[in-house]
């Protein structure tokens, strides 16, 4: 092209757009989004650019429709494509064809090293995962307190089982600073041994989201933990490091809630089964062994010899009582079992003690009232017996018999000898509807 050679505008840009096209028909670029728009046509339209430069971008609507999530400002990018001129606004961009995020690969990049480097320290094996435990008193949780984790695990809870106690560790689930704050309430709960089964867990999101589950400080904590740890992270498509180390893992937050209460709950569903089936199989026993007696009972031989087959007959009853007896001890022993393992699981409520207590002393205060009354019937009837024994020997009971009693009228004593008094002696009589006064005439001794 000559130099001194007038050109028009479009002419220029034809031969710009012709040199730049056919050279750079593939490009690839890493940078980061700005001026991001989304036309209604589908099209999208932004700069990429980097500290010292940008470049204008257009990814049309059949190759945007391919994008697993649409761009945003700042995202850090890399696509393929090729440069093109628009003419009507004499500017240069290029045309996308595929756009993958820098950020998103570099993440998994990260995730993949780390899951080889714990697989290699043996943080994921099979048989370093500990057994849950069947009857769970205390459950612990470490999620974020405003979330929906919580209130799905709580809902589950108090649906499937009604004593329970949960302990809450509130952290934060994603950002900075969050991994810490899991990796140290994991910690806290083992140190202080608050929970015999731990829930760890958040709702779903982007890988983003979820990278403090991903951290190796949380991983560390998990591995490390004598409490075992039940991990439910996002949905149940998404995988983190923590699933992997953890020793159950959960679809979803109400899932691992289903889990914690599914052994006690498949041991109580057991112990039931068995109740009923022994039930049946005794009550079948006793129905077959009481007819086998009865069909003994109706033979002819026990209809006319009842004299002579009394003693035999006495001893089926006997037989029969000793049978039932032992049936009833069986059926005894295994609800003794039932309820043993019914106590294990109301063994923190409060109120079957206080309820015991309760009988107990009612129980205990009836006995003494009954002892009481006992008692005062008892000394009722000895005072009675005293009373009429002190009637029997009261003197007046014998002067209504005829007799009298005499009196000194110097000493005022009971004269019980003839040789206490003397003639002249005045004394003083005691009949049973008066008294009076004498004079001593004459003494005499019995055979003078």
């Amino acid at each position: 092209m000559n130099s001194n050679e007038v050109l028009t505008v479009s002419a220029l840009t034809r031969a710009i757009k012709f040199n730049l096209e056919s050279k750079f028909t593939q490009v690839t670029l890493q940078g980061e989004i700005s001026n991001f728009k989304l036309q209604t046509s589908g099209h999208l339209y932004f700069n990429i650019k980097d500290p010292e430069a940008q470049i204008g971008a257009v990814m049309f609507r059949m190759e945007a429709a391919t994008l697993k999530r649409m761009p945003k400002e700042g995202d850090q990018v890399i696509v393929k494509g090729s440069i093109n001129v628009y003419p009507q606004q004499g500017k240069y961009q290029i045309v996308i064809k595929e756009l993958e995020f820098a950020g998103l690969g570099a993440l998994l990049l990260k995730l993949e090293e780390l899951k080889q480097k714990l697989h290699k320290l043996g943080f994921f094996r099979s048989d370093r995962k500990k057994p849950l435990p069947p009857f769970p008193k205390v459950i612990g949780v470490v999620t974020s307190p405003t979330g929906a984790v919580i209130q799905d695990i709580l809902n589950v809870l108090n649906r499937r089982q009604q004593n329970f106690k949960l302990i809450l560790n509130p952290v934060k689930v994603q950002g900075e600073g969050a991994a810490q704050e899991i990796s140290q309430a994991i910690r806290a709960m083992n140190q202080y041994q608050l929970c015999d089964v731990m829930i760890i867990g958040r709702g779903g999101g982007s890988i983003e989201d979820l990278w403090a589950f991903n951290e190796e400080i949380v991983a560390q904590a998990i591995y490390e933990s004598k409490i075992p740890i039940i991990a439910a992270i996002g949905h149940e498509t998404d995988h983190t490091i923590a699933c992997y180390v953890a020793d159950i893992r959960a679809p979803t937050p109400s899932a691992a809630a289903e889990i914690v209460v599914k052994e006690s709950k498949s041991y109580l569903d057991q112990l039931t089964q068995m109740d009923s089936r022994l039930k049946t199989a005794l009550l079948h026993h006793l129905k077959h062994e009481k007819q086998k007696l009865l069909g003994i009972l109706r033979s002819p031989l026990f209809q006319r010899s009842s004299a002579l087959l009394g003693p035999s007959m006495q001893k089926l009853d006997d037989l029969k009582e000793s049978l039932e007896l032992s049936i009833k001890n069986k059926i005894d022993v295994y609800k003794n079992k039932v309820e043993r393992f019914s106590r294990i699981i109301q063994a923190l409520n409060p109120l079957v003690k206080i309820n015991h207590n309760k009988i107990r002393i009612k129980e205990k205060a009836y006995r003494l009232d009954q002892l009481m009354a006992f008692k005062l019937k008892n000394e009722k009837h000895k005072l009675h017996r005293i009373e009429e024994l002190l009637k029997a020997i009261d003197p007046k009971n014998i002067l209504n018999k005829g007799y009298s009693i005499l009196f000194s009228e110097k000493d005022r004593s009971v004269i019980k000898s003839i040789h206490s008094i003397q003639k002249h002696d005045r004394i003083e009589f005691l009949v049973s509807d008066g008294s009076g006064r004498l004079e001593v005439l004459e003494t005499k001794t019995n055979g003078k």
